[in-house]
């Protein structure tokens, strides 16, 4: 069965709404307006750039996806082609460069990911070097669309779980796993709520 898609504003709202009735606590967030949908295009691109993006700053991720893209690294097979040089010289690490050509040389079949689970694209993409299950998790939520993607190894979720629903410590991925349990079939729009709650609280109280 193909997961549910959140495509539209619409799909995001009827979406909130369920989780409102699931989790009232959700209600200062929901209350405040829509929420983001952060829709992303799915494919190569989308993975390259989540990789580009690891252990370095937005600034420096911005200018090493400008590089590569001047440079025609943008394809799989323009990556596999492409020089260590020419690589290094966009700005990619030596284990950054190997991770980009283990995705652009594993044949993933990007059609056939957007009517997989959840699961199963977490599965086929954390075979790949480079991406874990974060990553993979991001993709099915934004790049994908899937209203039950839930991210719960992000710090950020894990720690706005903890001041919007009043817990005695920052949950685990695990622990956060199993809270939002409830949340299901839509938890893909509890990690938006988590994730605008974060960015309220932390502004009020400063960096954690």
């Amino acid at each position: 069965m193909p997961p549910r898609i959140i495509e539209t504003e619409d799909d995001l709202a009827r979406a909130a709404a369920e989780l409102l009735a699931l989790e009232p606590r959700f209600a200062p967030v929901l209350a405040a307006g829509p929420l983001p949908m952060r829709r992303t295009a799915d494919g190569f691109p989308a993975l390259l750039s989540a990789i580009v993006g690891q252990q370095v700053s937005t600034a420096s991720a911005a200018a090493i996806r400008a590089r590569l893209e001047a440079a025609g690294f943008s394809t799989e097979d323009a990556v596999l082609a492409a020089e260590e040089a020419a690589l290094r010289a966009c700005g990619l690490s030596r284990p950054k460069m190997r991770y980009v050509r283990a995705l652009a040389g594993a044949g993933v079949d990007w059609a056939a990911l957007r009517d997989a689970e959840t699961e199963e694209v977490v599965t086929i993409l954390t075979a790949i070097p480079g991406i874990g299950r974060w990553t993979a998790e991001i993709y099915a939520k934004f790049a994908l669309g899937h209203a039950d993607a839930f991210a719960a190894g992000d710090l950020a979720l894990q720690e706005a779980a903890r001041r919007l629903l009043g817990l005695p410590e920052r949950p685990t991925e695990r622990d956060l796993r199993a809270l939002a349990e409830p949340w299901r079939p839509v938890r893909a729009v509890a990690a938006r709520a988590l994730w605008v709650y974060y960015r309220w609280d932390v502004g009020r109280e400063g960096v954690l």
